[in-house]
């Protein structure tokens, strides 16, 4: 058993989550995850809202709401969608709890004591029309370097060099257009190029191991070419002090919010230790040498997970340039991987609330199965490219492969049962294509877990339904409705053959469809839960940082249990009753796609 930390990017609380956003961080995460427990290990999946920096200042003030509420009201309606998801969280939380706080200043202090953060005098941008302080993301212009008109104040997309929003030709503020006003400030920065050695020591470490995806490794490599210091602080009034004497006590100086995000998942893992009585718990996934560790996010954020964050690290352990002694978390794990997605467009589009080229999570989840989404995203989502979300592909894998395809050999096999036997017969002698088919179903097992545990998610899916393909050319070979009279000890065998497929596929799929696999385990007579989900809890911050107001966090039982399914082929019971079976994924009309379309424009549907 190995200790698995599923460190999931950090949604930010400013608004309702589309789609977009849970391909990237999402189900990835998920489906991960629960192959990780299903095979064995022990996982801690941890993330939260984001609730700190100018753009929740920006959106409270277009809301009429205090900062805090604004978190509040979207935390919420986050932790809803990602349970409606059934991501399954050890702990999602958020960061404005003292937890948060405590361990970023924590972070902050060694980091700074080691020599890693440096104070400086720069140059802020400032919106001349309200005199708050503009973040490097919310500033756009052409990149000096490559003349990509679009480059953000902080990095360049286009060709993936660090930027200063200063450098930026023709800058202007992505909030309302009008071109920044330039000041001097003071800030600390974290030293960057005196961790540069030791970063580039540990990334050509997981270059040579190969492991993680191409694009991921190309763009992380190449942040080494242009490395300098980066500034950790912000003229903001929202967000952590700066835990140092002289700067603690400035009500307008802040750590950056991309400095306290990343330590959230040390945060977060320390907190849900301490909700679970044993403080010390989070340290076999950080201290662990043996421990691995999975970054999920979408490629904007690879910056700040295989630069920053580990920067963070290497500084806080004193593994830099300047040397330095780890403060009371001890030397930290590096990541393993940093695996990234790459972007979803929706009809041919990019993601765009304010323009409505959306569709928000909780609608699709009104409307649609959880599994509908979780496939699409699994199958043709934007694992290594990236990929458009279309209704007409949506209801055509939904209906086909879904419906047509694993529904149809879950449903014709059940009820076959159900009208014929009651319950699942016992095998008579196997013939060479019972074994054949048998074969393959164990088969899989090894073949989607190798790709799983990789993290090629789109091979693993599709590798699992050309295996349910299989199993439902069996059946039509074997032709059991034919064999009721003819030959009904063969027909029993057939059906538990069938049986059997369907149990080892449903284990199979059961990451990418949790739902739909605790519905298959119930068809054909099992019990207890096999595909455990995430529960909402309301709890109090455990150091008083909001004044004992509740907030909604996730959290989850998902270790392996007596029935937890195992990632492995497990023998069908003979003798399980098998009810008349309903079916488990819903045909979708094919006027879905007109009304869906009719909403994404605007027009009544």
């Amino acid at each position: 058993m190995t200790h698995v930390l599923s460190a999931v990017a950090w949604p930010y609380a400013n608004g309702p989550r589309h789609i977009g956003h849970v391909a990237g961080f999402g189900v990835p995460s998920d489906v991960f995850s629960r192959y990780m427990r299903m095979a064995g290990h022990d996982v801690l999946m941890v993330s939260g809202t984001d609730e700190h920096g100018t753009p929740i200042l920006v959106q409270a003030e277009n809301e009429g709401l205090s900062p805090k509420a604004l978190a509040d009201r979207y935390n919420r309606m986050i932790v809803e969608d990602l349970h409606g998801l059934g991501l399954a969280y050890d702990l999602f939380t958020r960061t404005t709890t003292g937890n948060h706080y405590a361990v970023s200043q924590e972070l902050f202090r060694v980091c700074h004591r080691n020599g890693y953060m440096v104070e400086q005098t720069t140059t802020g941008a400032i919106s001349p029309s309200t005199g708050r302080t503009l973040p490097d993301r919310y500033i756009e212009g052409t990149c000096p370097i490559c003349g990509y008109d679009g480059a953000r104040g902080d990095q360049c997309d286009n060709c993936g060099n660090q930027l200063d929003a200063a450098e930026l030709r023709n800058p202007r503020s992505r909030i309302n257009g009008e071109t920044p006003r330039f000041v001097e400030t003071e800030h600390l920065f974290l030293d960057l190029p005196a961790l540069a050695e030791a970063l580039g020591t540990w990334l050509q470490g997981r270059a040579a191991e190969g492991a993680w995806r191409p694009n991921v490794l190309k763009f992380s490599l190449n942040l080494l070419d242009d490395i300098r210091p980066r500034a950790m602080t912000r003229d903001i009034d929202w967000g952590i002090p700066v835990p140092l004497p002289g700067w603690q006590d400035n009500p307008n100086k802040r750590l950056y919010v991309w400095f306290d995000a990343v330590i959230g998942y040390l945060s977060a893992s320390v907190e849900w230790a301490r909700r679970g009585g044993d403080p010390d718990a989070w340290r076999a996934w950080w201290n662990d040498p043996a421990a691995r560790s999975y970054y999920f996010m979408g490629k904007d954020n690879i910056t700040f997970h295989s630069q920053i964050w580990p920067s963070e690290l290497l500084g806080y352990a004193g593994r830099g340039a300047r040397g330095g002694e780890p403060g009371v978390f001890g030397e930290l794990n590096l990541p393993t991987e940093v695996v990234s997605s790459e972007f979803l467009t929706m009809e041919g589009k990019q993601f765009s609330s304010s323009r409505g080229v959306v569709i928000y999570v909780r609608d699709v989840l009104a409307r649609y199965q959880p599994d509908a989404l979780r496939y699409f995203i699994a199958v043709a989502g934007p694992e290594n490219q990236d990929t458009d979300f279309t209704w007409s592909e949506f209801v055509r894998r939904t209906n086909d492969e879904l419906v047509a395809g694993w529904g149809n050999l879950v449903n014709r096999t059940a009820s076959m049962i159900h009208k014929n036997l009651g319950a699942i017969p016992a095998a008579g002698e196997l013939t060479d294509a019972d074994h054949a088919l048998l074969a393959t179903t164990r088969s899989g097992f090894d073949a989607v877990g190798a790709m799983l545990a990789d993290n090629r998610q789109k091979f693993a899916v599709t590798e699992a339904m050309r295996i349910v393909g299989e199993a439902n050319k069996y059946l039509s070979d074997q032709a059991p409705w034919k064999l009721k009279n003819e030959d009904p000890k063969r027909m029993e065998t057939v059906l538990h053959v069938a049986a059997q497929a369907i149990s080892d596929c449903r284990t199979q799929l059961s990451p990418f469809l949790p739902f739909s696999a605790q519905a298959v385990h119930e068809v054909f007579g099992g019990t207890g839960t096999v595909s455990p989900m995430p529960e909402i809890r309301e709890v109090d911050d455990l150091d008083g940082a909001w004044d004992g107001a509740d907030y909604p966090v996730l959290m989850g039982d998902y270790r392996r249990g007596e029935t937890l399914s195992a990632w492995e082929s497990t023998p069908i019971v003979p003798g399980m009753p098998v009810g008349a079976p309903s079916p488990v994924f819903r045909k979708l009309d094919e006027s879905v796609i007109e009304e869906e379309l009719a909403r994404l424009s605007g027009s009544p549907s």
